[in-house]
């Protein structure tokens, strides 16, 4: 064989051996739009979670009646966090606590306070978004190195659309002219297709690959004990500033609703979407949601007993970075807006799909014919090297 030849023949061979990283960026990409899309998918199979009316003019009851409901159907049950997802179909997602030591995630009923139902403690979007973000691997100290390899796919991601629009010059034109050729046989096909996608789809992918790449980030900080939080650390109530109602007993803490009003003062357009109930006597009433930038939440600890802030959390309080960093996880999950952004984000996620699909559907193409050459290049050469010895042999014997 040639030193060409040869040359050619690992080519090759180094082609087939990334046949592995296509499918695993083609897995990466499907399981990530399944995962945008999760919730929706059990809600459509599972009755417990849809936030059913019991009449057409009833409304969602406040989170004092809330309260109350839950305690009157199991006084002995101790409500420790209630959510209010932002789909208005969505049951509310409510953690009780038990006396015997349990704790589940209930699905309660926005309109009655009824529970209706107890998440798994592995439900279907927890396992799409642990195989798209860290393929299973478990945490055993710090990162698993499975959220390491998808979060590297965001670096080739990033690279593939910057030299994308670098090959495929004046791209903009695929807005106003798209093609898209069914006639002229696979390949053709699934080239144009490719580019198309990939014109139409510049916006996500940038998203994409750029939050893929913050995860990579986060994972190296968080494991090298690197902090860029400004959140500050709430104290704990003074045991002597606890009131008592009783020796030993300390007093009822303040209502939920009027808990929630002063935080809105405090944080006006705060749209307070959970509520985390103190832990004990010595802890503080947490609420908080999303205000006028939908991509972070602000949130405010209350005293249980008097209803004073101790501390808050606001976006005015996020430092530059800050507001950078914490955009990424919504903006990669298309997690902030409701349903449509949700749907959109999918969209956009199964045209990523198919636009790798349909890379490495040319590209194997490419690579089997490529190598079916080469093959018979060889065959061809191992043939004239057999047939030239035999033929000096038989000149030499006519003379």
């Amino acid at each position: 064989m040639s030193k060409k030849s040869r040359s050619k023949l690992w080519f090759l061979v180094h082609s087939w051996l990334a046949l592995p990283i296509w499918f695993f960026v083609l897995i990466v990409c499907v399981t990530g739009t399944l995962a945008v899309v999760s919730q929706e998918i059990v809600w459509l199979a599972n009755p417990d979670i849809r936030a059913s009316k019991p009449s057409s003019d009833a409304e969602m009851l406040s989170y004092d009646q809330l309260l109350g409901a839950i305690k009157h159907s199991d006084p002995q049950v101790i409500v420790s966090s209630i959510t209010r997802p932002d789909e208005s179909h969505f049951a509310l997602t409510v953690n009780l606590n038990y006396p015997d030591g349990r704790s589940v995630e209930a699905y309660v009923n926005p309109y009655t306070g009824a529970v209706q139902g107890i998440s798994p403690s592995f439900d279907f979007p927890q396992f799409t978004r642990a195989l798209h973000g860290w393929w299973l691997v478990p945490f055993t100290n710090g990162f698993s190195w499975g959220w390491y390899l998808v979060s590297l796919l965001g670096l080739p991601l990033l690279a593939s659309l910057i030299t994308g629009l670098v090959v495929y010059k004046r791209f903009w034109k695929g807005f106003f002219k798209p093609t898209l050729r069914f006639r002229h046989g696979a390949r053709i096909f699934w080239g144009d297709f490719h580019r198309l996608s990939g014109i139409w789809s510049i916006w996500f992918i940038a998203v994409i690959s750029i939050t893929g790449t913050w995860f990579l980030i986060q994972a190296i900080l968080f494991d090298n004990q690197i902090s860029i939080s400004s959140e500050p650390v709430v104290p704990v109530i003074a045991r002597e500033k606890v009131p008592m109602s009783a020796p030993g007993v300390p007093a009822p803490m303040i209502a939920l609703d009027e808990a929630i009003e002063i935080a809105t003062q405090r944080i006006p357009g705060l749209d307070a979407s959970f509520v985390r109930l103190p832990l004990n006597a010595y802890s503080h009433l947490q609420i908080g949601g999303r205000g006028w930038y939908p991509l972070m939440y602000q949130t405010a600890q209350l005293n249980p007993y008097n209803g004073e802030i101790a501390v808050s959390h606001l976006l005015s309080d996020r430092t530059a970075l800050e507001f950078v960093t914490e955009s990424m996880r919504p903006l990669h999950t298309g997690d902030f807006g409701g349903l449509w952004i949700k749907l959109i984000w999918a969209f956009f996620g199964l045209v990523l799909s198919m636009m790798v699909l349909s890379g490495l559907l040319i590209w194997t193409k490419r690579t089997a014919l490529a190598t079916l050459n080469a093959l018979r290049r060889e065959a061809k050469t191992q043939r004239k090297s057999v047939s030239t010895p035999a033929l000096q042999a038989e000149t030499s014997e006519s003379h």
